[in-house]
């Protein structure tokens, strides 16, 4: 991303003042903890922290083949397995509500279901979201300004792309069908609720990206790097115009890349190019709208 001079100049400011001490300013170093030490756990992890800052973490625990949340109480980490049901717990992605209690995504493997778990205040509750052919890999959780949730997952049986939302049971639809799409789900959802999805089309080896058009509720598909092995392991996140930023995975030249609607155009850049770098990314928003990835 390039900076402004202003920025160039506030930042380079900034470093004199952590590197040579002056005021208050110090560098801090990071803190790591083990949360689960159980034997071989912690894949598809997904990580939300509340109001107070506190993380919560939804996981998979490959011994048990269960699915696990830990949360961080202020003072220690509390541990549960939230559905040991058969083999499940993988591709899991974790939001909190109101009442900052816990829902969470994830693929019954057993099954080849969607599954969906979340905590009423007093014991949690588990769901089959989808139970149509091989589905809910890749999931995506999002909650809606009522706590409703929304998903977005890989149906690997058909390869779409699929959506599934609860509103008096659970309703899911087919989003995009053409080709093999769907893989790498992030989901985000607007001021309005309507939802944005960044997924990898593998047929024609490009990031895609869909929407509900508003005032239509149909859906909106457009490709948005059609460059030679672009699109995997994508991460959305809207800002605060409700436009859309992406994270992602050049495979073609192992680049890290990031592209971004500034209302008008669409902008394509290169974050990071030196060595294999670019899997598995992450993004989220500052106060300015500032990428982190």
């Amino acid at each position: 991303m390039r900076f402004s001079n202003c920025v160039q100049t506030v930042l380079f400011v900034f470093l004199c003042l952590l590197v040579c001490g002056h005021g208050s300013l110090q560098a801090e170093e990071w803190e790591i903890e083990v949360v689960d030490n159980s034997s071989w756990t912690g894949q598809y992890t997904s990580l939300v922290l509340d109001g107070s800052g506190n993380p919560h973490i939804s996981y998979y625990d490959e011994t048990n083949r269960d699915l696990k949340y830990a949360s961080f109480d202020g003072s220690d980490w509390q541990v549960e397995t939230v559905d040991s049901l058969n083999n499940v717990g993988q591709h899991t992605s974790l939001a909190l509500d109101g009442n900052e209690n816990p829902h969470i995504s994830y693929y019954d493997e057993t099954n080849k279901d969607l599954r969906y778990a979340y905590f009423d205040g007093s014991d949690w509750q588990v769901e089959t979201a989808d139970s149509l052919n091989n589905v809910g890999q890749y999931t995506s959780l999002a909650l809606d300004g009522g706590d409703n949730p929304r998903i977005s997952f890989w149906d690997e049986t058909n390869r779409d792309l699929r959506f599934a939302f609860y509103e008096d049971g659970w309703q899911v639809e087919t989003v995009e069908t053409v080709n093999n799409v769907g893989q790498y789900t992030s989901l985000a959802l607007d001021s309005n609720g309507n939802p944005h999805i960044s997924y990898w089309n593998e047929t024609n080896r490009e990031l895609n990206y869909t929407s509900i058009a508003p005032l239509m509720s149909v859906w909106y598909t457009r490709t948005l790097d059609g460059a030679t092995l672009v699109g995997q392991y994508t991460s959305i996140a809207l800002d605060s115009k409700g436009n859309p930023h992406i994270s992602y995975y050049d495979e073609n030249n192992n680049d890290l890349k990031y592209v971004y609607s500034d209302g008008i155009d669409w902008r394509i850049e290169t974050v990071d190019s030196f060595g294999l770098v670019g899997q598995y990314t992450s993004i989220a928003l500052d106060s300015n709208d500032y990428p982190h990835i």
